[in-house]
Parts: C-alpha cells; sequence; structure tokens
C-alpha cells in the first residue's frame, strides 16, 4: 500500500546546515525540485554552538546563495548566523522538514526513496550534507555516562564557585576555560599532550597561558582520564594517579561523522586513518550512483578539512552536475578554521 505521507523531488537534501541549504538553493536555481530533510531543527548544529561564539571568519566567508550577511561585528556570532541562514532559507522557499530523522535509502538513482521516521521522500538524486557535529568523541571511560558530564560546552553562568574539569587542548577547550574563570568557577584542563596545541588562535593562547601561569586556571599535561565519578575525575599524570574535585565535567574532545549512518545510506568508507567516506573529489558523487556528499562530512575523520567557507562551493559543484552543465572547479580556497 502506497504510503499517504509520500512526496517526491529532483533532489532530496539531507542535512539543513548551511551547506545542505546552499546545495539546496543551487539545486532549484537550476530549475529543479528539491527537499531538504534533517533530524533537528533548522541549522541544528549553530543552535549547539556556544552562547555568542564568535567565528573565525568574516561574514563574507559563510555566505551562501549570494545573500550578504550583515552583522555589526566583524566576526559574526552564532545569532548572527542563526538569524541569516533562517532568513535565506525562507527567502528563497525552500522546502523543509525539520525533526525528521532519515532512516534508510532505497532504490538506485532516479529513483531513490529516502526513507524517514514519518514516510518516504522520491528522489532522482541525494545530497547528504550531515557534517560531523552531532557525535562526540568520547573518552570512553567509566562514568562518562554521568549527568554532570558533557561533551557540548554552552556557557559558564551555571558554574559560579564549582570546580569544573574541561578535558581538551584546542579552541574550544581554550575558550571554556578562560569563560568558566572569568564566571567565577574553578576550572582546570586535562591535556593528553604535552602542551596547549598550537593551533589554538593567536589571540585565545596567550591569554589562556598566562592564566595557567598565574594559576588561576589549572592544567594537566600529559594527562589521560581514567574515570570520573560523581564528584571526582580520576586522571593519569606522569607523576602517577590523582583525583580531581568536579562538580562538572566538559569533554571537549572533538566530533566525528556519523559513519554508522553514512553506512546506512550504502555508503562505504576508504581504508585511510581518516575513515574518508568514498566519493569522487571532483563530482563529489560516492560509490552509490546519484548519492553525493557536500561539506564537512566529505573529510571523514579529517574535520578540519572542510568547513562553510570552502564547503559551500560544493553545492555549486554538485547542483551543475546534476543540472547537465559543466562542472565547475572547486576554487582553491584558504583552509578554514576550525571554529
Amino acid at each position: 500500500m502506497a504510503d499517504s505521507s509520500f512526496s517526491s523531488f529532483d533532489v532530496v537534501v539531507i542535512g539543513a546546515g548551511p551547506v545542505g541549504l546552499a546545495c539546496a538553493i543551487e539545486v532549484q536555481r537550476r530549475g529543479l525540485t528539491a527537499c531538504v530533510v534533517d533530524k533537528g531543527a533548522l541549522v541544528n548544529s549553530l543552535i549547539g554552538y556556544p552562547t555568542n561564539m564568535e567565528f573565525f571568519s568574516t561574514p563574507e566567508l559563510l555566505e551562501i546563495g549570494g545573500y550578504p550577511m550583515t552583522t555589526l561585528h566583524y566576526k559574526p556570532l552564532r545569532e548572527d548566523a542563526l538569524d541569516y541562514y533562517r532568513r535565506v532559507a525562507f527567502a528563497e522557499q525552500l522546502t523543509l522538514r525539520l525533526y525528521e530523522r532519515v532512516t534508510g535509502l532505497e532504490g538506485e538513482v532516479g529513483r531513490y526513496e529516502v526513507v524517514t521516521e514519518k514516510g518516504r521522500l522520491g528522489a532522482r538524486y541525494v545530497i547528504v550534507a550531515t557534517g560531523f557535529y552531532d557525535v562526540p568523541n568520547y573518552l570512553n571511560v567509566p562514568g562518562e555516562e554521568l549527568p554532570h558530564v558533557t561533551h557540548y560546552y554552552k556557557e559558564p553562568y551555571a558554574h559560579a564557585d564549582q570546580d569544573v574539569v574541561v578535558v581538551g587542548a584546542k579552541n574550544s577547550s581554550a575558550k571554556a576555560a578562560l569563560q568558566l574563570l572569568r564566571a567565577g568557577a574553578r576550572p582546570i584542563l586535562v591535556v593528553r599532550g604535552a602542551q596547549i596545541s598550537d593551533s589554538v588562535k593567536y589571540w585565545i593562547r596567550p591569554d589562556l597561558l598566562n592564566r595557567i601561569k598565574e594559576a588561576r586556571i589549572g592544567a594537566l599535561f600529559n594527562t589521560t582520564v581514567e574515570r570520573i565519578t560523581p564528584t571526582t575525575v580520576e586522571v593519569r599524570t606522569p607523576e602517577g594517579l590523582r583525583s580531581l574535585p568536579a562538580q562538572h565535567v566538559y569533554a571537549l574532545t572533538g566530533y566525528h561523522p556519523d559513519f554508522r549512518f553514512l553506512t546506512v545510506l550504502g555508503i562505504s568508507c576508504q581504508g585511510d586513518a581518516a575513515q574518508t567516506p568514498t566519493h569522487d573529489a571532483d563530482t563529489l558523487e560516492t560509490n552509490r550512483p546519484g548519492l553525493y556528499l557536500a561539506g564537512t562530512v566529505c573529510g571523514g575523520l579529517n574535520t578540519s578539512r572542510w568547513f562553510i567557507e570552502n564547503g559551500r562551493y560544493h553545492a555549486q559543484v554538485i547542483a551543475a552536475r546534476l543540472a547537465g552543465e559543466a562542472t565547475p572547479a572547486l576554487p582553491a580556497v584558504q583552509q578554514p578554521i576550525a571554529y
């Protein structure tokens, strides 16, 4: 029996982030119909970013569809981007199916069916632009599932007069530790390596190093987490085991694409260290004909390869190919910066 919720489009885009929206825009402008489906909200990853987070990019590098991003700041804030992408999606009258999880992909090029929790979407072609922010890199230690442990940092204000352990040594961890300090918390960094990462931005790293030097932010290097209890984090240092008091724990150890979901869609991964999803570097078509990748997901574990700044050009490449136009080469774009 036919599914009463069945709709059909030329292209279904999985993922309503900036790159997914860019794909739908470029497809529609070439006379094809498109639908964007996402398991969460519009630009769901950005909603999960820290309050008032400042992008490391300038506005023009985050723009899609030719719409200017206006902001009072030299570098846009999270809230600027949330408003911008919503306005662009509405201006382009994109067909959105939000809070609708994709569970499978049946059929073949020209007659795909995207299976969701709420029905089916017919599609000649499918584009996967699911990013990487939804799946944390877990510590895989006892106690990581406790309610005071999180892999996402939002804001520091709830932690005044609290002991907070921050695991990690890159931009997210550095900014979190500094904000926690200035909101009255007692932060301590647990760093697996020998120092704060050199990739931490040049205006953040000295601030953090000076606060560590002043002993206002604690820092343990060459240290790993052994287990987490309701009141402590047990770590292994070069000098042996140590127990750190902790009312809250931020395990900011990065994120990776949902490889399980890619497998469900029939996308294989290469045997390299990054587990790069199989796709043609020029056309972005995967091992499954008519199924394309766009944005950060293309890099696998190498999540610093693609961001909005250069991933948005994937939309033009894929849309041109689907419309039978000459496929433009990806432009040489300066390596984007992790948020």
